[in-house]
């Protein structure tokens, strides 16, 4: 299953969920009413939803809204937790001449970075060193805590493309060294354009990835350069912290960065960053 979150454009201030079918989308609420209009409501509130649409017919369901006549928002919104990895492949670790990290090295977010799939980036006047960061980003399921490797895919929902954006100067240079505020700033997460579900994609770890700036090549590397899998991820932060559905996690950036090349290089206003993932979709965001 594909979800989305999405505006009609008849009714732009309707903020709906729905799974997509082909160039239609099937909102929730058409197949259960007592379904909520939002991912982390649904997955907190109905802990057998996923097995109960999976195990539907979506075929039977005959009211439906063609993708040219909607907006979508990002798939998920207001999680508990968006946390990331950093410096978790194989060939970005490479770029910089650093050693592969033993143990996965994290930093988070705020809930109220995350922006659409095509909506703007406003580029904030505190920086001068905007950057571009694709990444596959998965969703847990299942609330879990202390999970066994073997059994951590039972705890994720599905996978999705997040922008990791980032300030470097703020990152590297200010702040006494922490890497929050140069990593969440308003509209510093871009999601999307959908949430695949794991049963559709069943493996995440042998995907192409990129990103684009003005049509330009920057970063085009593969997920099988994932340093630390998804199961591990999971299992390891789940040592740390009571993991819950909804909750959003990055896993890391491919070679091709700007602050990385010689000289480095950094966004601008008007720049067209793309962002796409085999089999999950491309995210597209104007810097203004």
């Amino acid at each position: 299953m594909r979800f989305v979150q999405y505006f009609r454009k008849a009714t732009p201030n309707v903020s709906e969920l729905g799974i997509r079918v082909g160039q239609e989308i099937i909102n929730i609420k058409s197949i259960d009413r007592k379904y909520p209009n939002n991912l982390v409501q649904l997955l907190a509130e109905h802990q057998n939803a996923i097995e109960d649409l999976e195990r539907g017919n979506l075929a039977e369901i005959k009211e439906r809204v063609a993708m040219s006549e909607v907006e979508l928002d990002a798939p998920l919104k207001n999680p508990d937790k968006v946390i990331c990895v950093g410096m978790n492949y194989k060939d970005h670790c490479e770029e910089q001449n650093a050693p592969v990290p033993v143990e996965p090295i994290f930093f988070s977010k705020f809930a109220s970075n995350i922006i659409g799939p095509f909506d703007p980036i406003h580029y904030p006047s505190v920086s001068k060193q905007l950057d571009w960061e694709v990444e596959l980003a998965f969703v847990i399921g299942k609330k879990g805590k202390n999970i066994p490797a073997e059994k951590a895919m039972e705890h994720v929902l599905g996978y999705t493309v997040a922008h990791d954006v980032s300030a470097r100067d703020w990152q590297f240079n200010k702040n006494g060294g922490q890497w929050l505020l140069g990593k969440a700033m308003d509209d510093f997460c871009p999601i999307g354009p959908e949430i695949v579900t794991k049963e559709e994609l069943t493996d995440p770890h042998s995907l192409a990835i990129r990103c684009t700036v003005n049509g330009e090549v920057k970063q085009n590397s593969n997920t099988a350069q994932l340093v630390h899998k998804v199961d591990a991820i999971v299992a390891f932060l789940s040592k740390i912290v009571t993991l819950l559905p909804g909750d959003i996690i990055l896993t890391g950036t491919p070679p091709g960065v700007g602050v990385f090349q010689k000289p480095p290089v950094f966004l601008n206003r008007g720049d067209i960053v793309e962002c796409q993932i085999e089999d999950i979709g491309t995210i597209r965001n104007e810097i203004i």
